[in-house]
């Protein structure tokens, strides 16, 4: 006779397999409907320009619509909160920046956990650019770091807002440079810019594609981008690394897809090799480059390995400023 447990247990072991047979199946005849990419910003930004471009070349690659839906609020918290919380199926993913991670690790209450989200690929990387007005009397890095040395504290560094990625760049380059700057938040981009423009700031971290027509425009200076070598888009504008003076700054503002926790693994490599393919076509690149980005893919797992160092660090330089969590 079989024992009461194991009657009690056979339905459950019996659907297990069920499970087990069925959901390679599954994960090949990915995808059967529709699926959703949430962009947790405003149309028109570096995240939403970039994931209308990945999803019109997934969709011919997948044979199925992908549809691109803006959900902004709480710094990319709100979007990445509906991604969270959706089913594992493959048919709702998101829009991972660098901002969303900043985000999580300037809040007490995150309505997820951030590093339980499934990393699906990094797909491009875009470096800031330092700017100053033109009147400013310094042209370089180190100008900046010398005159900031000579006043501590005097000198205005802008941000377009709390947690912005250009905050946290620039309270980085502070921190590895050993200098003072005041730290005065603007709001928005624009008013960020307006600041610079009109002698309320003296420093400004920002998006290239936010910036560049006014660097053009011979309105402000680019001084340095901000990651660890020179930006296509700017190639006469030094890297910051290069001055010497701060070694180790790296700041990009990066883009990557991910989905909820629990995502199965055949679906996120079926995802993937989707992206791979997609950012591997010389049409796509040169919508990614003409958005102000470069294209840097990534497996699954180096993305996931990313976004937790990105947290680690970010986390870091938000205790070393002394920027308390809200």
């Amino acid at each position: 006779m079989m024992p009461r447990y194991t009657k009690k247990l056979a339905p459950a072991l019996v659907a297990l397999a069920l499970l087990v047979t069925v959901a390679p199946v599954w994960a090949q005849d990915y995808p059967q409907q529709p699926i959703h990419i949430i962009v947790p910003f405003g149309p028109g930004g570096g995240s939403d320009l970039i994931t209308r471009v990945l999803a019109e070349a997934m969709e011919r690659r997948l044979g199925k619509p992908v549809v691109v839906e803006n959900r902004p609020g709480a710094g990319g918290i709100i979007g990445s909160e509906i991604v969270a919380k959706a089913n594992p199926d493959g048919y709702t993913l998101g829009m991972m920046t660098a901002g969303q991670i900043i985000a999580a690790v300037t809040r007490k209450h995150v309505p997820y956990d951030t590093l339980a989200l499934t990393p699906v690929a990094q797909v491009a990387t875009a470096s800031l650019l330092m700017l100053t007005r033109l009147d400013f009397p310094a042209g370089s890095v180190k100008d900046v770091i010398a005159l900031a040395k000579a006043e501590p504290g005097k000198y205005i560094l802008a941000s377009p807002g709390f947690a912005a990625t250009q905050q946290f760049a620039g309270e980085l380059f502070k921190q590895i440079a050993g200098i003072d700057m005041l730290g005065v938040s603007f709001g928005t981009t624009p008013e960020a810019i307006n600041a610079l423009l009109g002698h309320h700031a003296d420093v400004l971290f920002e998006t290239i594609g936010a910036s560049l027509g006014q660097v053009r425009a011979g309105t402000l200076k680019a001084i340095a981008v901000t990651g660890k070598d020179r930006f296509p888009t700017v190639p006469d504008v030094p890297a910051a690394v290069e001055s010497g003076l701060v070694p180790g700054f790296d700041v990009t503002t990066w883009y990557g897809i991910f989905g909820p926790p629990g995502l199965p693994a055949p679906v996120v490599e079926r995802l993937n090799r989707t992206l791979m393919d997609a950012i591997a076509d010389e049409k796509v690149r040169e919508r990614v480059v003409t958005a102000g980005m470069v294209v840097e893919g990534s497996s699954a797992a180096d993305f996931g390995a990313f976004m937790a160092s990105e947290y680690q660090r970010w986390n870091n330089v938000r205790e070393a400023a002394g920027i308390a969590q809200q």
